[in-house]
């Protein structure tokens, strides 16, 4: 035994490895993924504002029009757009300053709460989604809202098997020595430059484009046209709608660095409608009109889609979850703000004798 070699301590190299990672999800699992969630997400919040005009009608008995041009509801339309998006708002607003400070049971309160208000939501909007498929199609459709709703909200859990499991937790990054402290401040201005110049005319074609939604397209009245004034509205939002599924779906085509001209251009559309309902006969029909909700959704969906893909160009990964939610949270603000305005614009029309 005296041959034998003395036994060695076992080599670093020799120690097992850790797991490999999951492998990466193919592109085509992500897009879809997040496809089915974001029709499943946005479908009852555009259903309800699609649909505010009748959701606001008065009850049997009750006064309908008043006695101007505009056949105006007693409740404008921006009252359905505040009630879907304050409330968030709101949550958004105070949860990041309250939340490290709360105990965990009070905070999974808060998220029950955000789960009963989203329930009543969806709750609304399958009657709204039953109604509009009846208006659409005839007595064949009044169940293809309710059918359509419910295949959308069993397929939600879909987009968690399609995505597939999330990558390894990356490495926290090094502590910035004291002298590379310039540096540090010069990345954090460049990622807040970035979140303004493409927050602030998001937000701008945001107001321009929720005022004329909620505020002016219920004051769009034409009583020569054989459909009645709640079809009308209806007409208009779907071609927006379509405005913006083209826009939102051509980035790969169509790609803008600056999306100032389209806040330009959103606040001189916004500023045409809004002559167009305080003086008569501006518009000579309702095909104008349509063609100019057309417009409004080809810049809205354009300006959404390049905002945020300019964002994922211009600001580094790691800042990209904090620019992201401050560009969002401005826009959400110039919705709310669109809101109060169209509020104040059906106030000021239909009041008029």
């Amino acid at each position: 035994m005296a041959d034998e070699e003395p036994l060695l301590p076992p080599d670093e190299d020799s120690a097992p490895a850790p797991p490999p990672p999951p492998p990466p999800t193919s592109s085509w699992r992500i897009g879809a993924a997040f496809w089915i969630l974001g029709l499943c997400n946005n479908l009852p919040y555009v259903v309800m504002l699609s649909a505010a005009r009748d959701l606001l009608e008065p009850r049997p008995g009750e006064e309908r029009r008043n006695r101007s041009r505009y056949d105006c509801d007693p409740v404008g339309t921006g009252a359905v757009l505040l009630a879907d998006v304050v409330p968030g708002l709101v949550v958004k607003l105070l949860l990041p300053l309250v939340g490290p400070y709360l105990p965990i049971r009070i905070r999974v309160v808060a998220v029950a709460l955000c789960l009963w208000g989203s329930v009543s939501a969806v709750a609304a909007a399958k009657g709204t989604l039953s109604g509009l498929g009846g208006v659409a199609l005839g007595s064949a459709g009044a169940g293809l809202g309710e059918v359509t709703f419910l295949t959308l909200a069993s397929s939600y859990p879909s987009f968690f098997f399609l995505l597939g499991p999330a990558p390894p937790p990356r490495p926290d990054p090094p502590l910035p020595h004291p002298d590379e402290g310039g540096g540090a401040r010069e990345e954090k201005w460049g990622v807040a430059k970035a979140a303004f110049c493409q927050g602030a005319p998001l937000a701008l074609v945001y107001f321009a484009e929720y005022f004329v939604n909620q505020g002016l397209m219920e004051l769009l009245y034409f009583p020569s046209s054989p459909l009645p004034h709640s079809a009308q509205y209806r007409t208009l939002q779907l071609l927006y709608q379509a405005g913006v599924f083209a826009s939102r779906s051509s980035l790969r085509c169509l790609r803008l660095r600056r999306l100032w001209g389209l806040a330009v251009t959103q606040v001189l559309l916004a500023s045409f409608l809004l002559a167009a309902v305080a003086v008569n006969h501006l518009l000579p029909g309702l095909g104008v009109a349509a063609a100019l909700a057309l417009g409004e959704g080809l810049v809205g969906g354009g300006a959404y889609g390049n905002a945020f893909s300019n964002l994922g160009e211009q600001v580094p990964l790691p800042q990209q979850p904090l620019a992201i939610a401050v560009v969002t949270l401005g826009a959400e603000v110039a919705i709310a703000a669109a809101g109060g305005a169209g509020l104040g614009a059906h106030a000021a029309f239909c009041g008029r004798e």
